[in-house]
């Protein structure tokens, strides 16, 4: 399977959002590591070297914006790629996150298979055409 031992981080504060996604990814096949706070995703985006991370972008303590800068100014997980999840899908909001530096962008509700197949292009898993 192309998503076997895939590692997510999921950067969400919301803990029935965050449940309920890590158990879907997880029945996927991917691994899922988990942070409360935009701060605390960039420490375990440093240290558990997540193959994409899923990041909300309103988080307490660092937001989402800031943290995806942190993410994607430091050389080690730079090369990261991270998708902007957001229940604001304000006119501009997409083109907002590829300016901070995410590499996609998705809305809440969360659709799973919309979301799985932003994730499977970014990491390469073989995404038809």
């Amino acid at each position: 399977m192309s998503t076997a031992m895939r590692k997510i981080l999921l950067v969400e504060d919301n803990e029935m959002n965050r449940d309920m996604l890590a158990r879907r990814l997880q029945y996927k096949g991917y691994e899922v590591v988990v942070a409360v706070d935009g701060q605390a995703g960039v420490e375990v985006g440093r240290t558990a070297a997540p193959d994409l991370i899923l990041m909300d972008m309103s988080l307490p303590v660092l937001s989402g914006w800031d943290a995806t800068g942190v993410l994607k100014s430091a050389p080690e997980t730079r090369a990261i790629p991270i998708i902007a999840l957001t229940a604001h899908a304000m006119s501009g909001d997409r083109e907002k996150a590829l300016e901070a530096g995410c590499n996609d962008y998705d809305t809440k509700p969360i659709e799973l298979d919309r979301l799985l197949g932003k994730m499977t292009a970014l990491l390469g898993g073989g995404a038809s055409a």
